[in-house]
């Protein structure tokens, strides 16, 4: 991984956004399948689709 994902990931943690957020963009970020279909929530799908934009746009609306 490069510097942008680890200082990504360290800001979501600082902001206290969602477990799954958080899981979602991570693996959005490096394009790995998504996990099964019954694990899916609206944090995870939000936080997939944002790691594959390598933005973190709807993170402000998943925080713990």
């Amino acid at each position: 991984m490069n510097e942008e994902y680890f200082n990504t990931v360290a800001k979501l943690e600082k902001m206290s956004v969602s477990d799954d957020y958080i899981i979602g963009w991570q693996e959005g970020y490096q394009g790995s399948p998504k996990v099964e279909e019954q694990r899916i929530t609206d944090a995870y799908e939000a936080g997939y689709t944002d790691g594959e934009k390598r933005t973190t746009d709807s993170a402000e609306n998943f925080k713990k």
